[in-house]
């Protein structure tokens, strides 16, 4: 999903830079140019190694004041989390909060992570913690309407997704997941609402490949094709596939498909995007289809 809850990897560095010169990147090479694709599970960028080292380094020697070392916890939480490091990640960011009380971000994460565990009410407060401190935050009406999702409070989950989703209509995303949670409400109004809000996305997106997927105007196929279709590198398509391999495993668990869902969850957490929503909650339907499996064998 392109709004991957991650905190961008200049954020981070900015940060850094409060007391350092910066750190030297050097290019990958463009597999996808070259036409040699290599799909694997994604390794740690060497570029977070290096701003990991420099922030334990900065945490362990220098003075800083209680923000600058708020903000220092927080970054190095989420580099963290960008590798699935959630346990650390996790007490940095408490860390953090001990810090600096106000810092949204922080509260955003462990919201995040509250959902993933199933401690949904710890995860609705921190979501609404969020949004005391920052109400114009987008992301916390996206997360808290997951959690809400997952604890199975849906037209509550409805009203926060809309919320979102209102705020850039063009975004493919958005109308899927609106779409994911409207229909627990009522499934036909659901699909109604996702061919209208079609028209407002752009054809080429990789967003509405997925959309047209649910709208039936796509085979599993065409969808893996067009993932493949203006790439900049492999990483990129493995996060494609990360997207992919979810909205097809929720499809197909809409369909009662539960072992070809189940199939699909798992292909979706061994790509090891693990910032993307997808990842985060593949975990957790995964859980729930096997659940189902299990109760339906014999």
């Amino acid at each position: 999903m392109k709004f991957k809850l991650r905190t961008t990897f200049v954020a981070i560095m900015a940060g850094a830079s409060l007391l350092l010169s910066g750190c030297a990147a050097t290019s990958g090479s463009n597999d996808a140019a070259s036409g040699q694709m290599v799909v694997a599970p994604v390794m740690p960028d060497y570029k977070l190694e290096v701003t990991l080292a420099k922030l334990n380094e900065i945490l362990a020697t220098m003075e800083l004041t209680d923000e600058q070392r708020a903000r220092f916890h927080y970054d190095r939480g989420v580099i963290y989390d960008s590798v699935g490091l959630r346990l650390l990640g996790r007490i940095d960011f408490h860390q953090a909060l001990k810090l600096q009380p106000d810092l949204a971000d922080a509260y955003n994460f462990l919201g995040i992570y509250y959902t993933q565990e199933g401690e949904f009410e710890s995860a609705y407060e921190a979501f609404d913690g969020v949004l005391e401190l920052a109400p114009e935050y987008d992301y916390a009406f996206l997360n808290r309407g997951i959690a809400l999702y997952y604890g199975e409070r849906y037209e509550l989950a409805v009203q926060d997704m809309q919320d979102f989703y209102a705020r850039d209509p063009s975004d493919g995303y958005r109308a899927l997941w609106l779409y994911l949670m409207s229909s627990q409400v009522n499934t036909e109004a659901a699909l109604t609402a996702l061919v209208n809000q079609r028209t407002q996305l752009a054809d080429k997106s990789w967003s509405s490949v997925l959309v047209d997927y649910y709208l039936g105007k796509l085979s599993k196929q065409q969808v893996f094709s067009a993932a493949k279709v203006e790439l900049r590198d492999a990483k990129e398509y493995a996060e494609r596939l990360c997207e992919a391999y979810f909205y097809l495993g929720k499809r197909a668990e809409q369909l009662g498909q539960y072992q070809d869902a189940a199939n699909y969850y798992r292909l979706t957490l061994a790509t090891n995007i693990y910032d993307f929503v997808e990842h985060r909650y593949a975990r957790i339907e995964l859980a729930k289809v096997k659940q189902v499996i299990e109760q339906s064998t014999p």
